[in-house]
């Protein structure tokens, strides 16, 4: 499981680079200042929780156990569902996505409680 969320948080954080290299030279002629702050934020929290996976990973072989495993699929899915709503919200201004963030955002606050849950049980 450790190589999934080393898998996982490198992918992220490669298309966290990717996104953000293109709001910065490709999107900021074509959207508004508030669009492109809204496609950075997805950026910004992507990245984060990038490195949050990477740190998943790494503490897989010493402390395992549930809490962690469901820290790294908490953090992938608050990728998709905060940072991918955000991206979409920019790029087509459907406000409706908008609505999917805070899911997200609730499962990132929820992986990081995972983490500290566990470790405050080592």
């Amino acid at each position: 499981m450790d190589r999934t969320f080393l898998l996982i948080g490198a992918l992220a954080g490669f298309l966290g680079v990717t996104f953000g290299a293109f709001g910065a030279h490709a999107l900021r002629e074509r959207l508004s200042s508030e669009m492109l702050a809204v496609f950075e934020t997805g950026v910004r929290y992507q990245m984060y929780h990038a490195l949050a996976l990477l740190l998943v990973s790494a503490m897989m072989p010493r402390m395992g156990g549930w809490l962690v495993v469901s820290a790294g699929w908490l953090f992938t899915a608050g990728i998709v569902l905060f940072s991918g709503s955000l991206y979409v919200l920019a790029l087509t201004g459907i406000t409706i996505f908008g609505a999917i963030t805070p899911v997200g955002g609730l499962a990132f606050l929820a992986g990081w409680a995972c983490l500290a849950i566990a470790a405050a049980a080592l």
